[in-house]
């Protein structure tokens, strides 16, 4: 492999001649071997967004010589296009406040400036990193800055999986809304409900976690773009701020909005652990919802087997015709990990001290990968196991006239402990509360019929 020679503040560093970044990255790039993969498509376009709104800014505040100005906006236009994501090599976790992505970002666009330019890449006199892509800015405003837009065009795309789901739930519930099935409490039997009523609560707790996502998504709205350091604005020119904002605001198509205290924007990561809380909360009612339908399933034979569920694979690699939920188990593996990176995310926003928290790549790690769980596989479990399922109307109705609970709706006519005593012998005997109410003369057929109804 061919070498070129960029220089930095600590000295020499020997780069491979065709790649677009610097003596930063390569520095780094040696040091941050923690998961293997590059940092999210959707940090990057942030990151070249804010460098492009920065530049834009930086010319009509006089800052920046139109001219670099104008270079570094067609590098970020060439960049957001698609062209040198794999320039980006930066992990997903990597040093405090994402210095070491920020870097990368600033030499990718310088280099490629560069060659608009005509120039050679690493000729950093014609074209700097720091002084000329970076100009008006810190990690520490821009990284918070880029994790609130990577967050919220994640979830542009999270959103219609979630639909997709509430969907399908409610369409189950119509479908099963005539379906009487025994209600149950402590797992064990209880008053009757219907199957659709049950899906119908399902669809209700999803709406409910969604909405609560979708306004949490509302802070990451604020942002602390041109904080720079410390959040009081230092080495931006008047003016900056809000065209800047403005600007990234148009490119993302984001409603973003300037926060007005910019020292809370870096020091503080409350917008992004609250929105990670929300996605967790999903997580909860997904869990559930995936848990009850396994239960539902379990069978055919010595479970309750209340539900058909489609087969999408054979179930078990020694017992033939085996089906498995299986989709509900991968669900279930979903949300442990989801729940598992809140964690993360709780412990990182109060790990900050001081004018910055420095914990951000392993935030916004750990709340991109939830929402890319949902959106990759929430569509399958909508798809390949909601719309299969269907009900085993002979063992719902078999379990309703043989629980003894359903003496619950006798209570109010015969009483408490008459009603306790008749359970006990249903439970002794075998026979149905029916058949021990009219053989015993308590009610009549025509009474026990409007009771239960």
């Amino acid at each position: 492999m061919e070498y070129r020679t960029d220089r930095d503040s600590l000295g020499e560093v020997k780069i491979p001649k065709d790649a677009y970044y610097g003596a930063f990255t390569g520095r780094a790039i040696k040091q941050y071997h923690v998961t293997g993969k590059k940092s999210h498509p959707h940090l990057i376009s942030a990151f070249v967004m804010i460098k492009r709104s920065a530049a834009v800014a930086n010319i009509q505040t006089g800052a920046i010589d139109k001219r670099l100005g104008s270079v570094i906006i067609k590098a970020c236009d060439i960049i957001l296009s698609g062209k040198h994501q794999d320039q980006f090599v930066i992990e997903e976790i990597n040093s405090g406040a994402g210095t070491a992505f920020n870097m990368n970002a600033n030499e990718v666009i310088c280099n490629v400036a560069l060659e608009i330019l005509g120039k050679k890449k690493g000729q950093n006199q014609f074209l700097h990193p720091n002084d000329h892509v970076n100009m008006s800015q810190s990690s520490n405003d821009t990284y918070p800055t880029a994790m609130h837009v990577a967050i919220l065009l994640n979830l542009k795309e999270t959103i219609p999986a979630i639909d997709m789901l509430i969907k399908s739930i409610s369409k189950k519930a119509k479908e099963f809304s005539s379906f009487k099935k025994i209600g149950r409490t402590h797992l064990m039997d209880a008053l009757p409900v219907t199957l659709g009523s049950e899906f119908a609560a399902y669809a209700t707790s999803l709406s409910k976690a969604k909405n609560a996502i979708v306004l949490a998504s509302k802070e990451l709205e604020f942002v602390g773009l041109g904080g720079t350091a410390v959040g009081n604005g230092a080495n931006t020119p008047n003016g900056y701020r809000k065209i800047a904002i403005s600007e990234l605001g148009k490119i993302s198509k984001l409603n973003l909005k300037a926060e007005k205290d910019m020292q809370h924007s870096l020091q503080s990561k409350f917008a992004v652990a609250n929105f990670s809380s929300a996605v967790r909360n999903l997580a909860l009612e997904l869990n559930k919802i995936a848990n009850d339908i396994r239960l539902m399933a379990s069978g055919p034979i010595a479970g309750l087997s209340e539900i058909g569920i489609p087969a999408v694979h054979a179930g078990s690699s020694i017992m033939p015709g085996k089906v498995n939920p299986s989709l509900a188990e991968c669900m279930n593996m979903v949300c442990f990990g989801i729940i598992g990176n809140d964690t993360a995310v709780a412990n990182a926003a109060q790990a900050g001290q001081f004018e910055l928290n420095v914990m951000l790549p392993g935030m916004l790690k750990a709340v991109l990968d939830s929402t890319d769980m949902l959106k990759n596989f929430v569509p399958i479990f909508s798809a390949n196991l909601i719309d299969g399922l269907s009900a085993n109307e002979e063992r719902l109705q078999q379990n309703i006239e043989k629980s003894p609970v359903i003496v619950t709706l006798l209570a109010p006519k015969i009483g408490y402990q008459k009603s306790a005593d008749l359970f006990k012998e249903s439970l002794k005997t075998g026979k149905t509360i029916r058949e021990l109410v009219t053989s015993q003369k308590i009610l009549t057929d025509k009474e026990i019929d409007s009771l239960f109804k």
